[in-house]
């Protein structure tokens, strides 16, 4: 076989034809533009054979404007497709097509477990009937555990200058002691005709100024509550004035008992005078569990419930809950969340929240996301996870404060269910139960998302209660003092990694191809620029293989 034979197969792929020995070919200069220097020299150089700078330093000569163009335009329209088909996916079933055959197909080949979060077949009817209860989106409840105004909020004010309650939060809690501590014959009692007047003044040194005024006339229990509320500047001094109240409330409780059915005024008063005694005692409860006296509040909590059963508006049960968690009576809190955490009564924060933790206290210890990966959710952690979906579906907003993703505020006076302020109220108090139960928070910083992939349009059908209300948002920016607090909002769901590609995509290659028009001979300036900088490592790599390779060797590959 002569040199030039040698030669020409080495060409022939780049010629389009395909070299045969002993056959010679017709060739002119427009074939190849290496072709004649390369025909002059004895042997092959370096620079007709090294792949593959000189093929590509041909091709990209020989490319034309028009050529990225077509194919910026093409790649435009296949991502754009690509984005259409992908949005259209997410909007109907919630999820991104690719990241879900991704998931479900190529994860099991490469070895994983699809651990996608467990659907809650198992459900109870009382939960799954909850979607159909004509619930009030926007109704506004007392916070149970709320702070006292003289000896909690009006220090924070002292020290930071802010306002941590609202006028509208204040308003309401005027509306509630005018429902609760009046009636209509206190005009036939003058300490009782004062207050009442106390309870819609709304300056605070006045209403303070209108009980001492009632209390020089008699001992009137409603103006020791507005003393202890608003005027002590300690727990001790409020406590103090609530016990010198249950003497006062307890008097006026027996006298109206024995009136109450004498008329429709007795009852009234009555009924009045059991508010008064039950706020009483439920607020002495919270002063002892805030003074460290842990067990005699739960006992008061406790005499309080079987005195009055059926005074469920003060929700007691979640004070009781809070402090029976502090004594750790992980028992005594399951016991009370059988009772209470029933389809007949409204669920709560406290409620969801609590059970979770207890299901989650049972494996948080030993739980790992890298082993639950491995060999699956066993039934207790199953269980755990559920807890803590259908806490988080009921709450979206616990988990951030839990997880200390957000500050906290002192809560408000009054919640919104479901709210960004029911959320504040209930880690306020029960964060610190999360932390001392080991492995819980870090069960939920694993689990807690997953809920919002079993719920796509959480405004318009929940999973185990009715819709998300879409009013918390405006309720809660009365509630909140959003000066220096942000209200969060129903965490949206957010796009999946590859919509976001795609159109980033599109928009990339349109632009491009819109350059690429416009400005052509720069265009192909600068894509040539790239491509040469693009395989300048692999020029990098072949030259060194070559020198250390022989050249014989080089030669014998390139036959092949």
């Amino acid at each position: 076989m002569s040199t030039l034979d040698v030669v020409l197969g080495t060409l022939a792929p780049c010629l389009g034809r395909k070299s045969k020995p002993g056959k010679h070919y017709r060739t002119s200069p427009g074939s190849c533009p290496s072709m004649l220097l390369t025909l002059s020299c004895p042997r092959v150089t370096r620079a007709a054979w090294t792949f593959p700078g000189w093929p590509i330093s041909m091709f990209l000569n020989t490319l034309t404007p028009k050529f990225y163009v077509a194919l910026t335009g093409t790649s435009s329209l296949i991502s754009g497709l690509i984005l259409i088909f992908e949005w259209w996916y997410f909007r109907k079933y919630g999820t991104s097509f690719i990241e879900q055959v991704s998931v479900s197909h190529l994860r099991p080949l490469l070895g994983g477990v699809d651990n996608s979060s467990p659907t809650n077949s198992n459900t109870s009817n009382g939960d799954a009937d909850s979607n159909r209860q004509s619930v009030s989106e926007c109704k506004v409840w007392r916070n149970p555990l709320n702070l006292f105004r003289g000896a909690e909020y009006n220090r924070y004010t002292w020290v930071t200058g802010r306002e941590p309650l609202t006028y509208y939060d204040m308003n309401l809690s005027a509306q509630d002691h005018q429902t609760f501590f009046t009636c209509d014959s206190d005009h036939l009692r003058p300490a009782d005709a004062i207050m009442q007047k106390a309870w819609r003044e709304r300056n605070p040194q006045a209403r303070i100024s209108a009980a001492h005024e009632a209390l020089e006339l008699e001992d009137c229990a409603t103006a020791y509550i507005l003393l202890a509320e608003e005027e002590a500047t300690t727990i001790v001094e409020a406590e103090k004035l609530f016990k010198q109240a249950v003497k006062a409330g307890e008097g006026c409780y027996r006298r109206s008992q024995q009136l109450q059915h004498h008329g429709a005024q007795y009852e009234a008063q009555h009924r009045r005078d059991t508010n008064v005694l039950v706020y009483i005692k439920r607020r002495l409860a919270m002063c002892s569990r805030k003074l460290g006296r842990t067990r005699e509040a739960v006992k008061m909590m406790r005499d309080l419930m079987k005195e009055f059963p059926l005074l469920s508006m003060f929700n007691i049960h979640e004070n009781l809950l809070e402090s029976l968690l502090e004594l750790q009576n992980y028992a005594d809190v399951q016991a009370v969340l059988a009772k209470y955490d029933d389809i007949s009564l409204p669920k709560s924060a406290t409620i969801c929240y609590t059970a979770a933790l207890l299901k989650a206290r049972a494996v948080s210890d030993k739980f790992s996301p890298e082993a639950a990966s491995r060999r699956g959710l066993s039934t207790a952690e199953m269980n755990a996870v559920e807890a803590i979906h259908r806490a988080v579906e009921f709450n979206p907003h616990v988990p951030k404060y839990l997880l200390e993703m957000k500050s906290l505020i002192l809560p408000p006076e009054h919640i919104l269910k479901r709210g960004d302020s029911e959320a504040i109220a209930y880690a306020f108090f029960h964060l610190q139960h999360w932390k001392r139960v080991e492995g819980a928070l870090n069960l939920l910083h694993c689990t807690w998302e997953g809920t919002f992939r079993m719920i796509p349009y959480p405004l318009e059908k929940g999973h185990l209660f009715y819709p998300y209300p879409i009013c918390t948002e405006t309720a809660d920016r009365e509630l909140l003092p959003t000066v220096f607090h942000e209200v969060s909002v129903y965490p949206k769901k957010e796009l999946p990694f590859f919509i976001l590609f795609t159109a980033g995509l599109c928009s990339f290659t349109a632009m491009l191809a819109l350059l690429t028009h416009q400005f052509p001979e720069l265009m192909g300036v600068f894509a040539k620029a790239f491509l040469s900088t693009l395989f300048a490592p692999l020029n990098f790599i072949m030259e060194k293989v070559e020198s250390i390779l022989p050249s014989s060797l080089w030669h014998q590959l390139t036959r092949i």
